[in-house]
Formats: C-alpha cells, sequence, structure tokens
C-alpha cells in the first residue's frame, strides 16, 4: 500500500494500438471531444514519434523528446528501424515521461501509440513502458483499432485474427480490439464481431486454388485461435454517439473506471459491468441493418429502377 501512495493517485485511460492508417488519431481526437461533452477532463498523449500532422495541439507529445526524422538522420536508419530505436530511446528516459505525466493528473488520459506492428506483438520497448505506467497507478485498456477490409476477405480476416491475439498476449493489458462497420464477404456481421466457428472460413478458403494448397495451415491458424477464445471485435463508428457511447462503456469496464467514483453511475450500469451483463447482439444487429443490409436494399431499389 504505501508504494502504491508513492506512485500518485489512481489514473485512467486507453492506449490506442492498431496498424498504420486505421484510424488511431481520428479516434483519439474524437473520444476525446465525446468524453469532454460529457464533462470529463481529457488529455491526449501522443506517442508516435512520426505522427507530425496532429490536427490538434496534444498535452503531452513524444517529439519534445525524440523525433522519427532525426533519428532516421543522425543513425542512418530507416523507417522501421528508426521508430523502434524512438520507443528504446523513450524507455530509457522514463523518468521523461513521468515527470511530464504528473502535470497530467486528475485527467482522462488517451494514449496515441505508434502503427508498427512489432511493437505489439514481439519489441519489448513499448510493453516496458506500459508496464512502467502500471507501475505509477495508471489503469490502462488496449484499444486496438482494425481496418474494416479486414472482413472482406477470409484470408485477411484470420490474419487480423492472429496479430490481434499475438498483441494481446504480449501487451499484457485489459485488450478491446474495434474495427469500423463494413459489408462482410461471406457471412453476417455478427460472425466477424463475435468470432464464430471459424471453420467455415477455412472451407471458404479452400474454393480459391491459391489457399487450397495451404488448407492445412490454415486450419492450425483457426485452431490456435478457437483455443486461446479471447480475440472479439465491436463495431465503432466515430461519428456515431450510440457507437461511441458504446465503446466508452466498453473501456470503461475495462480499465476499472466505471468501478470508480469520478462520475455519477446508475446502479444498473455498476452490476451490469459487474455480471458481464452486456451483450453486443443487439448492437451489432443495429449496425448490420444501419450499414450493410441498407445498402442492399438501395441496389435492389437500383434494379427495380432500372
Amino acid at each position: 500500500m504505501a508504494e502504491g501512495s508513492r506512485a500518485g493517485p489512481l489514473a485512467f485511460g486507453q492506449v490506442v494500438i492498431g496498424p498504420p492508417g486505421s484510424g488511431k488519431t481520428t479516434y483519439c481526437q474524437a473520444m476525446r471531444e465525446f468524453l469532454a461533452r460529457l464533462g470529463r477532463s481529457v488529455a491526449v498523449v501522443n506517442l508516435d514519434p512520426a505522427n507530425e500532422a496532429l490536427p490538434r495541439p496534444c498535452a503531452l507529445d513524444i517529439g519534445e523528446l525524440v523525433t522519427l526524422p532525426d533519428v532516421m538522420a543522425s543513425l542512418g536508419l530507416g523507417p522501421n528501424g528508426g521508430l523502434l530505436y524512438c520507443m528504446e530511446y523513450l524507455e530509457a528516459n522514463a523518468d521523461w515521461l513521468r515527470e511530464r505525466l504528473r502535470a497530467l493528473r486528475g485527467r482522462y488520459l488517451l494514449f496515441d501509440c505508434p502503427g508498427q506492428v512489432e511493437l505489439y506483438t514481439h519489441h519489448q520497448a513499448l510493453k516496458n513502458v506500459l508496464a512502467q505506467l502500471a507501475k505509477w497507478n495508471f489503469r490502462l485498456a488496449a484499444v486496438h483499432l482494425v481496418d474494416s477490409h479486414y472482413c472482406t476477405d477470409p484470408g485477411k480476416f484470420i490474419s487480423v485474427l492472429c496479430t490481434s491475439l499475438s498483441t494481446m498476449l504480449h501487451v499484457e493489458l485489459p485488450h478491446l480490439a474495434f474495427r469500423a462497420p463494413c459489408h462482410p464477404a461471406a457471412f453476417n456481421l455478427d460472425y466477424y464481431t463475435e468470432v464464430l466457428d471459424l471453420s467455415y472460413l477455412v472451407d471458404h478458403l479452400a474454393s480459391d486454388p491459391f489457399f487450397r494448397n495451404f488448407r492445412r495451415l490454415n486450419e492450425k491458424l483457426v485452431e490456435v485461435i478457437e483455443d486461446y477464445s479471447l480475440v472479439s471485435f465491436v463495431p465503432l463508428n466515430v461519428q456515431d454517439k450510440q457507437s461511441m457511447r458504446q465503446v466508452m462503456q466498453a473501456v470503461d469496464k475495462a480499465n476499472g473506471y466505471s468501478f470508480g467514483d469520478q462520475e455519477h453511475r446508475s446502479l444498473e450500469a455498476l452490476m451490469s459491468a459487474a455480471v458481464g451483463a452486456d451483450f453486443h447482439f443487439s448492437s451489432t444487429l443495429a449496425v448490420q441493418e444501419k450499414y450493410v443490409q441498407s445498402q442492399d436494399k438501395a441496389v435492389e431499389e437500383e434494379v427495380m429502377d432500372l
């Protein structure tokens, strides 16, 4: 208890991760505005040394410590090697990060992280930084954003499942995966969000002459994913208030914010979080009706018009 008190009061936040172009910065800005309208004090922390085109100033920017262009120019490294070096440099200068974060105590933090996949699957630097944050009494949840086009191809979907599972096991944080709604390739949207029986995907891939040669490999990958049974997805649309509210509730439950005393909460919300009574089927069905079936209906209407 004494060690925890020296680390400072509890602070909550989200670690936003995902591949390049998955919308991490856009999500951070949208979530900041959404939470601010609810009266929550929010600060965005940019941990991406390659992100030089921030739409709005951040409360803390790693660019004050190190930038990717400077590392590439001074050490002769490429983009990937330079980004790994930047994260190692941040780990070595953890005191700098701690000092800057002290000024943000009492605020809900959104950490905008780099998009290099190696940082979340096997490299240790960012994992060690997040572990250090936990020692400083930061209660964080990993928000893993995934490109929606992965659901348009079964092979890509299996690959992103493997990446999400590897990231979840390596980062060692409460983990939530989100993806934008899209028109699925072969199955309904809930099949992809709940990650149902993946043997159907293997059979679907076997119909392709190229993937038929890798059937046994796909079966083993699917077997690993199903044995862990950890990965599922929640539809996310940053322009939809209801979608953002569902994301906020899921994250608040994961990092423990919903059990704190920072905001007024109803007994129903607390009991729902306590017993896990938050089923996403109805929300997934609503997303499918809004973003998928409505498109199909429009096509039918066009055919009738023709």
